[in-house]
């Protein structure tokens, strides 16, 4: 008798990869879908000082990708390099580069599940709107590149509803870089009904990263300083100078940090944000990794309600670029109340029902609650 062995599930959203056993409650490995990029042309430049010997040593942890080195996971990642570009295999949800993502799929198989994929059925999770030709690339890689023995696409949605042991719902799932709403009935999604919003993790990172910038709060990347103890308990900090860093490198760095404010101090208002109502609100400390405190009032409840309240976004300052697409963008509760409603009469009772939550924006505090409010005053 051979021993069962259990499929690989991987899922690639559009800020982070999450792997692991079929089966089990929660991915073994879970790492930014983001990766540094060095184009050897720049570092060449930079090596012909160096002597031969160093460079030889870096060549199996990072695969050289033609004339390019790719560096996968938080931890390469989380090293400043020279020269380094941190670039998404993704553009609005769909594959635009596969060496990428063939990198990202080889980090999690061989460095973080530790797998031969020869051995293993692999399941992998895709977006509703994932084409035909997308679909056909994957299987193209995963059997002739990994040579699985089989190989399942499914859904997101229909995946989240499974996993709340449900055929039938409706799934929000806010990710990192979209916001996107499929009915799921009898485990097939209903595409004429998906609607989906570019309002994500990432985009309100940027907006509370902006609106701290107009207060005039800069956040300084952990790679430009360093923190000397002067004496015990007091911290000096000493900018550090690196000219050939990116700025895609340094933008990277700033979110991580901007993201992590997001996450301890937002929460989703009880009713629609208004100036007036926020202005004396108390102020909660967060402190950055510089060591300096910084105080955030309103911030907290304005950013979320973006969600909520697309054209928000505008009155932050710099975000100009947003104003063109924004007529097109719904809020939350408007994107669910369209999708039902575009599904068979019978079953809209159904889907109001179960309605299910998924992807990192949606666990902020407070967004079920509202979004159930609100749902319920216009129903």
């Amino acid at each position: 008798c051979t021993d069962e062995v259990s499929a690989i599930v991987i899922d690639l959203g559009s800020h982070t990869c999450k792997a692991g056993y079929a089966g089990e409650d929660a991915p073994k490995a879970v790492f930014p879908s983001v990766v540094g990029c060095i184009d050897q042309m720049d570092a060449d430049d930079d090596k012909e000082n160096n002597d031969s010997e160093t460079n030889n040593n870096n060549v199996d942890s990072n695969k050289p990708k033609g004339k390019r080195r790719l560096y996968v996971g938080s931890q390469a990642l989380g090293f400043r390099r020279d020269h380094m570009e941190v670039v998404s295999p993704l553009k609005d949800g769909v594959v635009v580069d596969w060496d990428i993502v063939d990198s990202i799929w080889d980090h999690a198989l061989k460095d973080c599940l530790l797998v031969d994929p020869k051995e293993h059925p692999m399941l992998l999770a895709e977006p509703s709107s994932n084409t035909q030709q997308q679909r056909e690339r994957t299987a193209e890689l995963m059997f002739e590149k990994y040579k699985v023995p089989a190989l399942f696409l499914a859904k997101n949605a229909v995946l989240t509803s499974f996993a709340s042991g449900r055929a039938t719902s409706v799934v929000v799932d806010s990710g990192g870089g979209s916001t996107t709403v499929a009915p799921v009935h009898d485990g097939y999604v209903l595409q004429k009904a998906v609607s989906s919003s570019p309002i994500g993790g990432e985009f309100l990172t940027d907006c509370l990263m902006k609106s701290l910038e107009s207060k005039g709060i800069v956040i300084k990347p952990r790679y430009s300083f360093k923190r000397k103890e002067i004496q015990p308990g007091v911290f000096q900090t000493v900018d550090v100078d690196f000219p050939h860093t990116t700025e895609s490198y340094k933008l990277y760095s700033q979110r991580v940090i901007a993201s992590d404010i997001k996450e301890c101090v937002c929460r989703a208002p009880d009713t629609p944000y208004d100036e007036s109502a926020y202005s004396n609100i108390p102020m909660t400390p967060y402190e950055l990794p510089d060591g300096q405190t910084i105080e955030i009032g309103a911030d907290r409840f304005k950013i979320p309600d973006i969600l909520f309240n697309p054209p928000l976004a505008q009155t932050i300052p710099g975000m100009d670029n947003f104003a063109e697409i924004s007529p097109s963008v719904r809020g939350l509760p408007q994107m669910v109340i369209e999708s039902i409603n575009r599904c068979d009469v019978d079953i809209r009772k159904e889907l109001f029902g179960s309605i299910l939550l998924a992807g990192g924006t949606a666990s902020m505090q407070q967004l079920k609650e509202r979004l159930e409010k609100d749902l319920l005053e216009v129903v």
